[in-house]
């Protein structure tokens, strides 16, 4: 198994983890999560920008046409993605989460066809037939939509969409967004240490610890898929993506005690079913070309 592999391993365990993080400190609102994640990812990103010595390439980066307003809207959508995840997790619907992060790669799929024009394969299309129709068995059966899991799979598409057309890397992308979020998140930390609610400094040591990392579970796990995608081809990469979810559902299950009805099981099920087809597709697309160049050489 090579290096990148690993990486791309470790940072799936670690996202795949983090509702165990983020349920030690869930007596502190979501709002302050994210104003902390929000603060200590960028000076934990600023270090590594200072340390690697890329601070010139990053200023000349700024500079570039549309790199402000792209990563201005970036910042809002993960801004949306990390506050509802969180919220989420420590309101006990880790289960629902998980949900998200699987059909987000089917969501993914309809925003290329919707924003690149890309075109969809029988098979991508039957699988995402197949995860809306479970989305909607979940809606009919409980009567209301899956709430937590769209905003979660559409914030994180759209925010995927709004990064391929960026012009930086991840690590610089996500040390600009958190810049643009700075003043707000600070402000409103401010605000609510002000109004008595404030958890830094007031709630001790390990809860401070705890807040400060926030920087680093947010920055440690995108660096390593920053690395697994340079060495790992992107397929590899659609497999181990389901790490994450996968683990949020363990979690959510059998450590938190969420429950996770026969009507959930079912919806569930179709979503997979559209994974499974979805991965058969990109086994089947990979196939062919290697087939066809065989042919070529044994002609």
């Amino acid at each position: 198994m090579n290096t990148g592999i690993w990486y791309g391993v470790g940072a799936y365990v670690a996202w795949g983890l983090l509702p165990l993080y983020w349920k030690q400190i869930e007596q502190v609102s979501a709002g302050q999560l994210i104003g902390h994640r929000i603060v200590w990812s960028f000076l934990t990103l600023g270090a590594i920008t200072v340390l690697s010595q890329q601070g010139a390439a990053l200023r000349e980066a700024i500079t570039r046409p549309g790199v402000v307003k792209s990563y201005a809207l970036a910042a809002v959508l993960i801004t949306v993605n990390w506050f509802i995840y969180v919220w989420g997790v420590n309101s006990g619907f880790i289960v629902e989460t998980s949900l998200g992060y699987f059909i987000n790669p089917l969501v993914s799929v309809v925003f290329g066809v919707l924003v690149f024009g890309e075109r969809l394969r029988r098979l991508q299309w039957l699988a995402v037939t197949l995860a809306g129709t479970g989305v909607l068995y979940l809606t009919l059966a409980y009567g209301a939509l899956p709430w937590i899991a769209m905003v979660l799979a559409l914030s994180f598409g759209s925010y995927g969409v709004v990064k391929k057309k960026a012009p930086l890397g991840s690590m610089h992308g996500l040390t600009v967004e958190t810049a643009m979020l700075l003043v707000p998140a600070v402000l409103y930390l401010v605000y609510a240490d002000r109004a008595g609610t404030g958890a830094f400094l007031h709630q001790g040591m390990p809860m401070n610890a705890m807040l400060v990392s926030t920087g680093i579970v947010t920055t440690v796990p995108l660096l390593m898929f920053a690395s697994a995608v340079q060495r790992t081809p992107l397929s590899t990469m659609g497999v181990l993506q389901y790490i994450a979810p996968t683990l949020q559902l363990l979690l959510g299950v059998f450590v938190y005690g969420e429950p996770f009805t026969r009507t959930q099981f079912i919806g569930f099920a179709i979503v997979w079913a559209g994974l499974i087809v979805f991965g058969l597709d990109g086994f089947l697309s990979r196939r062919a070309p290697m087939a066809a160049i065989i042919d070529e050489g044994a002609g």
